[in-house]
């Protein structure tokens, strides 16, 4: 497979980092949240419906962003997870309605990775800090949302196992995208947790030197090279949606009341 690339793009009027590839003949692309109808603080392409927008508004925004990334015809498919900072992941096999109904169901109850062999069933997840992991196999993907406990718990390493054991692929096979997130230098945590993560993963995760800010692309590119991912196949969009809320939402600079943009994949 290709070495893993992001260009930004604008299509139908929404902002889009993606791999114009197709690697592994998946589409994939990380939203921005201009192109959308949500007013303020949610302007303007919010793409999550558990923030306090307008029901209305996201689900517009929603067909931009699925129409953006040539989904449209498919957009009825969707499955989207609703997010918990868990660890379970959903496999989708087939696009199947009474098997797509099964598969939404369990994510909804609670999931934080999607992992996918069906043609023609995209799957979206949403962000306003925490990080978008997105891994490409051959004929199969998984979207994987990485806060700082789906980050400590190998979130990324155990969708990467399930995703390989669907694909009958090894790790090596992989690449692996790490979407715009807050970055550590913008990052700052109590020293408790910055220690718990310094004892799990190494002193990479430590960006200053003191027990203040830290770095969960560095956990999780660690979580990924263990597991057995090249680290030339490990793309980070090295992106803090923290110091750019100007393309991206944040819950954390924008005191808790923000949209969220997206990953989103398809076969």
């Amino acid at each position: 497979m290709k070495r893993p690339s992001l260009t930004r793009y604008e299509a139908n009027g929404v902002t889009l980092l993606g791999d114009l590839g197709r690697p592994g003949g998946v589409t994939l692309a990380f939203t921005e949240r201009t192109g959308g109808v949500s007013k303020a603080p949610y302007a303007s392409l919010n793409l999550g419906s558990h923030c306090g927008d307008d029901p209305a508004s996201v689900a517009e925004n929603r067909v931009r962003a699925l129409a953006a990334v040539g989904a449209a015809p498919i957009a009825g498919r969707l499955v989207e997870p609703r997010q918990v900072h868990g660890d379970h992941v959903v496999v989708v096999r087939s696009a199947d309605e009474a098997e797509l109904a099964r598969v939404r169901a369990e994510a909804q109850a609670g999931a934080d990775a999607v992992v996918c062999t069906a043609p023609s069933v995209p799957v979206l997840l949403c962000f306003a800090d925490c990080v978008p992991v997105v891994l490409v196999a051959p004929g199969a993907f998984a979207v994987v949302h990485s806060g700082w406990r789906g980050t400590f718990a190998r979130i990324s390493a155990k969708a990467l196992a399930v995703l390989c054991d669907e694909a009958g692929c090894a790790p090596a096979d992989v690449s692996a995208y790490i979407g715009p997130h807050i970055m550590g230098p913008d990052y700052e945590v109590s020293p408790e947790l910055l220690q718990r993560f310094v004892e799990e993963f190494g002193t990479m995760v430590n960006v200053r030197g003191v027990l203040r800010n830290l770095s969960l692309e560095a956990a999780i590119t660690s979580t990924l090279e263990s597991a057995g991912v090249k680290p030339c196949q490990i793309l980070d969009a090295c992106v803090s949606t923290a110091s750019h809320t100007d393309r991206f939402f944040s819950y954390r600079a924008e005191g808790g009341t923000t949209g969220r943009h997206a990953a989103i994949a398809y076969l």
